[in-house]
């Protein structure tokens, strides 16, 4: 059964992750290999994402690990990207790429802005956690991936957070919970 529905690029605030099993978006020191070796993307999903994708607004912790403007989706997509720092000053240049200190709520009015109708990819588990709490995100699109990390970055991390009750796009009820089934990979 296939209920995913396309992207559309409406301006609307994405928050996107691929997510293993248990909650990681990354490891412990923002490693991402994992998801190259036994992850299959759904198929047509980059080419959906790179069309409707009008602006990326990520975090330093993030940049300063993986500083490439142009490993967006594989080089696939380009666009303005934003990221967020409380010290822009000591960033590195790199071209495409805006560095913003400011409150979340107007990083996300200048990416809106900067998208021209597209959509913004929030790719920070930290900023998208502040933006979820400010009730600023439209959708989260999560992959997850059939992988357990057991440690790393995750996805959601406030201590003292509420809960946060999503419904779940193209589901008949939209409230039930997901259930998926995998078995392990013997070596």
């Amino acid at each position: 059964m296939d209920d995913i529905e396309p992207q559309t690029a409406d301006g609307k605030v994405l928050w996107h992750f691929t997510m293993s099993l248990d909650g990681f978006v990354a490891g412990p020191n923002h490693e991402m290999d994992w998801m190259m070796t036994g992850v299959s993307p759904q198929p047509g999903l980059v080419e959906q994402y790179v069309k409707t994708t009008g602006a990326v607004l990520g975090g330093r912790r993030g940049w300063d690990q993986f500083p490439d403007p142009g490993a967006v989706y594989g080089g696939a997509w380009t666009g303005p990207i934003f990221v967020l720092t409380h010290h822009p000053e000591d960033a590195e240049p790199a071209d495409g790429v805006t560095f913003l200190n400011c409150d979340v709520a107007e990083a996300v009015r200048i990416a809106l802005a900067a998208a021209g109708g597209g959509n913004v990819e929030v790719l920070s588990p930290t900023i998208g956690g502040q933006l979820l709490e400010r009730g600023l995100l439209d959708e989260i699109n999560l992959h997850i991936a059939p992988v357990l990390l057991g440690e790393g970055i995750r996805l959601l991390d406030l201590p003292a957070g509420r809960p946060h009750y999503l419904h779940r796009v193209g589901a008949g009820d939209p409230t039930a919970e997901l259930t998926v089934r995998y078995r392990p990979v013997r070596p």
